[in-house]
């Protein structure tokens, strides 16, 4: 059961945030830049690209890596095609990644690990050694996959992992570390803002730093809702099917990586689309929500063991206010026709990196409050 009086409580929440989902999205704009730190440290301002690579290659174990790899292709604007190499296999812990049949001297192979032990990336590594593929890892120093991409002439750049572990920093349930994504993410943007594909240099990037440290403090446990507003997302998502319309790449990005993170942190199943096909894609759904309820022509049935009713709501997710051409006033009067209800997450303007650190952010609180405030509690 969700707990909203629990959002008004920073001693309360903290207590219930047992696995330090609030405090890993919190020190995000720290992991961003420790994480340059280590890239400079590994020697990625001394490298002298002698030109573009023809493709992007990325590949990585869990939910991170994808979105990693999505923000990247709308951040690059069609400089170069970017590709997320799925895996294969009976199970995560023996997932195998191939190559495509294409791929050459040419193309640049970017692997994304927390860990740096799965075989199937180590392997990885050898298919683009014998291709003439170059490769660059995001991974703790001294791992497998680190020691693989340095034999093979790569750069591997320290993953900055929560400091103290997990457990002191930021572990989700299990071993998930609710701040992995921008450790990640950031040694990567600089690789390839170093390469010339996107307008990241660390400047840039210390920058989008500064900015999710505005947005912890903004959305932080001792902001009230009504001034907070992923506390006032995570109020209007509870008991709710999340339809999130996007506009524009970054924002398209940053919702499809919402959906990932409600079903992973906080067990909420939520739906993702661009506009304006979102409203051709939805508009049945909208039209026939007494789907998701009790039977309605069973009047017999007994209520009290009926589920709750989950509703629909749409999040609009947009990179700036409304301009001409604009999808959003046909989102909005479609929604009110159906009368389903609209939350609306507009970036304030700035750069493409700005924007994604806004949209993430925001969203990854929103998450976490979620989860937190649903724990079951006797």
């Amino acid at each position: 059961m969700f707990d909203e009086s629990l959002l008004e409580d920073p001693d309360a929440l903290a207590r219930a945030d047992v696995h330090g989902l609030l405090r890993g999205v919190a020190a995000a704009g720290a992991r961003v830049r420790t994480a340059l730190r280590l890239a400079d440290e590994a020697g990625l301002a001394d490298l002298r690209p002698d030109g573009r690579p023809r493709a992007l290659l990325v590949a990585g174990s869990g939910p991170e890596a994808a979105a990693a790899c999505d923000l990247l292709a709308a951040l690059g604007s069609g400089a170069a095609p970017v590709q997320l190499l799925t895996p294969t296999g009976p199970h995560p812990e023996q997932a195998r990644w191939t190559l495509p049949g294409w791929s050459g001297p040419l193309d640049l192979l970017l692997l994304l690990s927390e860990h740096g032990t799965e075989q199937g990336l180590t392997d990885l590594v050898e298919q683009a050694y014998r291709r003439g593929c170059t490769a660059a890892a995001v991974t703790p120093a001294k791992t497998p996959l680190a020691e693989a991409v340095e034999q093979v002439r790569g750069i591997a750049l320290p993953f900055a992992g929560p400091v103290g572990g997990p457990a002191s920093a930021g572990g989700g349930a299990g071993d998930t570390d609710t701040g992995a994504f921008w450790a990640l993410l950031t040694p990567l943007l600089a690789l390839v803002g170093r390469i010339g594909l996107i307008g990241a240099s660390g400047g840039d990037l210390g920058t989008v730093a500064d900015r999710l440290d505005e947005i912890a403090t903004r959305c932080g446990p001792a902001v009230a809702t009504y001034t907070n507003p992923a506390k006032t997302l995570a109020a209007e998502l509870e008991g709710s099917l999340p339809l999130l319309w996007s506009q524009g790449p970054v924002a398209a990005a940053a919702a499809r990586r919402f959906a990932t993170v409600l079903a992973t942190r906080a067990g909420r199943p939520a739906l993702a689309a661009e506009l304006p096909a979102a409203l051709t894609a939805h508009g049945p759904l909208q039209a026939g929500t007494h789907t998701l309820a009790g039977d309605p022509d069973d009047f017999f049935r007994d209520r009290v063991e009926d589920a709750d009713e989950l509703r629909l709501r749409v999040v609009l997710f947009q990179e700036a206010p409304d301009q001409p051409g604009s999808a959003a006033p046909a989102a909005r009067e479609q929604a009110y026709a159906h009368d389903t209800p609209l939350s609306e997450i507009t970036a304030p303007g700035g750069t493409p990196l700005a924007t994604a650190a806004e949209l993430l952010a925001l969203t990854d609180f929103a998450a976490a409050y979620l989860a937190v405030a649903s724990t079951e509690r006797p």
